[in-house]
């Protein structure tokens, strides 16, 4: 059920669908069900069940799970029950690379009501609420990713290319669109773009980025559920493709020192549940619409708690900056660094594309739990709009020319720089504890509190070789 309900019995499919899905997974050649629910981090898991026991899963009495006890839930204890998914029958995808397993995503039950720690029950309830102000959300997000193998002394490099021999180090030039590095990468990508097409996800096209074996998907947009699903279940698809290519994928924003960053933007936009079809963000006949420049006002005023949950390792901060040094003379990063939008501009956090009528947000990546971004996404533009906060001026110009004093002047805020000021902001926005709720954002909280702890305690490679003989 894609809906949001309150109670677990509202939550169960009718026999007849269940038979109905029964026989289609019977007749693909299915006999193993993945019923997937997402942790607080945005990762699947599952216990898998035959086919035989399909119709108990369905009906919520197939496995249950401790999730307190590998989901970072300090609020729950090892006497208190355990937590029961139901699987969404409208979130059903086959496994391409075996067609005897199915995954299905599912929503989590605590004590027969909706789990508070359920990032999709987040994101479904998110929904509803938009869908009560009048409101329809769509999304496309743009999947960026390194593909990686180890070398016969076991270290990581990366996978499509031998120059330089040991994968890391960046060439002197990008060479994002670059026809030879694409023509080296086909044997790997056919697969995908063959299954992607398969899957009716209309992929438009595979980009060859700036660093060495990294590639962007742009396939279509939909709505923000399905658009969830199909995220967490590409990430697994494409792990498991390139295995068979005797490769590994990594999401990790900057796995290199000077290299290009891995992104994951969110292309937002909405539609009127008395108009359905029609963009409120604008039209080539209108242009740019007031909603669309409100929603931006209401995604900037929130900006820096949203890039905790779309930027949410310490390392995707490594990317959210103005250049790298690894290229000739340095270069740009098409990196966001400040919260501000612009029609166009690259280097604003929200940008207008010229293309789509959309508001781009920049600022996120592979890590983040896509449900719990989407889901702040479309409240905080919700909230723009019915507000009308208005977001001053674009900025159209090189935001990574400008000086202190001229962001000062223009009211111009920086992006968090680290993950420990990102957290702050989230732990003292309203919002976030309205879409998120105030036991999930205090466990979410605490185990980021936790890990740029743990991070402060690492002794790097480069304090070791800055510091090591100095002192």
């Amino acid at each position: 059920m894609t809906a949001y309900v309150e109670n677990f019995a509202d939550a169960l499919p009718s026999k007849e669908r269940i038979a109905e899905v029964r026989k289609e997974l019977e007749d693909a050649g299915v006999e193993y069900v993945l019923s997937s629910w997402i942790d607080l981090f945005g990762i699947p898991k599952t216990k898998p069940v035959p086919m035989s026991d399909f119709e108990q899963l369905c009906m919520g009495k197939g496995p249950q799970f401790a999730v307190h006890s590998i989901s970072f839930v300090p609020e729950l204890s090892p006497a208190d029950s355990d937590q029961v998914m139901v699987p969404d029958l409208d979130a059903v995808y086959i496994c391409p690379w075996d067609n005897t397993m199915a995954i299905i995503f599912a929503d989590l039950f605590w004590e027969d009501k909706p789990y508070n720690v359920c990032p999709r029950q987040a994101l479904k309830r998110a929904i509803a609420e938009a869908k009560k102000a009048g409101y329809v959300g769509y999304a496309g997000i743009e999947p960026e990713f390194i593909a990686m193998r180890h070398d016969d002394k076991g270290r990581p490099v990366k996978a499509i290319d031998d120059d330089p021999a040991n994968g890391l180090r960046p060439r002197r030039q990008a060479f994002g669109y670059d026809v030879e590095q694409t023509i080296d990468s086909m044997d790997f990508l056919k697969d995908l773009i063959d299954i992607l097409e398969e899957m009716g996800w209309n992929m438009h096209d595979v980009v060859a980025e700036g660093a060495y074996s990294q590639f962007e998907l742009d396939f279509h947009y939909t709505d923000l559920l399905e658009m969830a699903d199909r995220y967490v279940f590409l990430r697994i698809l494409l792990k498991e493709v390139a295995k068979a290519h005797d490769m590994f994928i990594t999401f990790m924003p900057k796995p290199t020192t000077g290299d290009w960053r891995s992104g994951a933007h969110i292309n937002l936009s909405l539609q009127s549940v008395d108009n359905p079809g029609v963009n409120l963000f604008g039209s080539d006949e209108e242009g740019w619409s007031d909603a669309s420049r409100y929603a931006v006002g209401g995604l900037m005023q929130h900006a820096e708690a949203l890039t905790a949950i779309t930027c949410p390792t310490v390392n995707s901060y490594n990317g959210l900056v103005p250049r790298v040094g690894g290229f000739e003379g340095g270069t740009v990063t098409w990196a966001p660094t400040n919260i501000t939008y612009g029609y166009n501009n690259r280097s604003a956090q929200f940008r207008l594309p010229q293309s789509r009528y959309c508001i781009e947000n920049r600022a996120a990546d592979m890590c983040m739990n896509v449900y719990l971004g989407l889901a702040m996404s479309l409240t905080g533009a919700i909230k723009g709009i019915t507000n009308k906060i208005e977001p001053g001026p674009a900025t159209d110009r090189d935001l990574y020319s400008m000086t202190d004093e001229e962001f000062k002047e223009a009211g111009i805020r920086r992006l968090p720089r680290n993950l420990m000021v990102a957290t702050e902001a989230l732990r003292n926005d309203e919002l976030a504890e309205e879409v998120m709720g105030a036991v999930m954002r205090k466990s979410y909280l605490a185990y980021k509190v936790d890990e740029w702890e743990r991070y402060h305690q690492a002794v790097t490679d480069w304090e070791v070789k800055e510091y090591l003989r100095l002192f």
